[in-house]
């Protein structure tokens, strides 16, 4: 069979399986999802040492980002099975009905939460995408059809066994998650050409991805580009906060999408801030390209240039400048920002909400780390991803972005004049 034929027959499954779970209890979800956890600790060992193997044979074909994002640590293993638990234990948004009113001619009219239906998610190294994006597909009532980069393929097979294992355990549809088997780039191509099976594709990874799916997919497309994170230390700053906060923010994880990439100081603390802030991460080390001001402060630092300040690195590398206020720090932002996630440390309460109501951002912080901005911090128990779009989800995505709504009318006999 070749590629275009096996994707086609993969989507066709997809539709079945989704009209399955759109009907299925929330009981069998939830039990689904708590199996399927079990199943993964369970199997640790041997998904650690199957992404041994694709560490191994990445290792020398992948930058040092994606190579940290392929990797399944214990921990990392051990959270995977931690968000499916978190996300059984969710509200359930499929069938909630909101808004019923009587309308002047006696009908009542609301809406109900439904599923999108088949959700195709297209994604670069993180294996734990799977087990994450599976589980929240799971339970929001859709199918979904995951395809993994190359470089874990095998790891994500691994993952998908544990995956359909509790779905069949659970008598819920094992075709309600498949993860694509091929590394062929046509699979790809074939998802984004299949509205009649799949309804949403989702893309995580580099740019070139995202510009690919969204040029090509005939169905919409829920994604996030960069994530080119500021932190903006203001001039009302606690500076022991704002220098934690900052150096978590660079420093916790580099290949992540919410790291601080760029580090905004106002001018009358930046030499109580960098003289402190600055050894640590260079320590650390992290590369700090700077304005002239900041060279001022920090020798050592490289020259910052138009593109760095524009650059999502992944890396132990940042961009920092000198601003003269918050108004300077919120024209930066929106220049060279990618709305993703941006905070501001300050013990002011006025430049804490002018911040929080001006920088059109999918998260806006205060006082804390952009490294919350996630689905499992938030709440949501996992995330698809991250979202800079503004239709038809906003940052992570979690239940309710990968349900939709339709309206319901209540009549009794009625008929309209």
């Amino acid at each position: 069979m070749n590629v275009n034929d096996y994707i086609t027959q993969v989507a066709i499954r997809a539709r079945k399986a989704a009209r399955e779970m759109a009907r299925a209890q929330t009981s069998a979800k939830n039990a689904a999802l708590h199996r399927i956890a079990d199943i993964i600790l369970e199997q640790a060992a041997e998904l650690a040492d199957v992404n041994a193997k694709d560490m191994t044979a990445a290792r020398d074909n992948i930058d040092p980002a994606m190579l940290d994002r392929l990797e399944l640590t214990p921990a990392r293993i051990e959270s995977m099975a931690d968000g499916l638990r978190q996300i059984a234990t969710l509200a359930d948004p499929v069938g909630e009905v909101t808004d019923m009113n009587y309308r002047p001619t006696g009908i009542q009219v609301g809406k109900m939460r439904v599923p999108l239906g088949v959700v195709g998610i297209i994604y670069e190294s993180r294996p734990n995408v799977t087990a994450d994006a599976a589980g929240l597909c799971l339970k929001s009532g859709n199918a979904t059809i995951l395809r993994g980069g190359s470089e874990a393929i095998h790891s994500n097979q691994a993952i998908a066994e544990c995956l359909r294992q509790g779905l069949n355990e659970c008598g819920l549809p094992e075709d309600a998650v498949q993860v694509i088997e091929t590394t062929d780039r046509d699979a790809v191509g074939t998802m984004l050409q299949l509205p009649e099976y799949i309804d949403v594709i989702i893309p995580r990874g580099g740019k070139g991805l995202i510009e690919r799916v969204t040029e090509q997919a005939r169905m919409p497309v829920i994604k996030h580009l960069d994530g080119i994170c500021h932190v903006y230390i203001d001039h009302k700053a606690d500076i022991d906060k704002a220098i934690n906060i900052a150096f978590n923010a660079k420093t916790n994880r580099y290949g992540v999408c919410n790291a601080m990439e760029s580090l905004l100081v106002a001018d009358t603390v930046a030499e109580q801030v960098l003289n402190k802030l600055g050894p640590m991460l260079i320590d650390k080390g992290v590369e700090i390209r700077g304005c002239g001001k900041a060279q001022q402060i920090l020798s050592s630092i490289k020259a910052a240039t138009e593109q760095d300040y524009a650059t999502e690195y992944l890396a132990a590398i940042m961009s920092l400048k000198i601003v003269c206020g918050i108004e300077e720090a919120m024209e930066h932002i929106e220049k060279y920002g990618s709305r993703h996630t941006d905070a501001i440390v300050t013990e002011d309460i006025t430049a804490a909400r002018t911040f929080l109501n001006n920088v059109d951002s999918s998260s806006v912080m205060v006082n804390a780390s952009t490294r919350f901005a996630d689905g499992y911090e938030y709440g949501l128990g996992a995330e698809i991803g991250i979202s800079t779009d503004k239709f038809h989800a906003r940052g992570p995505v979690g239940l309710e972005g990968l349900t939709s709504q339709k309206y319901i009318v209540i009549g009794d006999g009625h008929v309209r004049q």
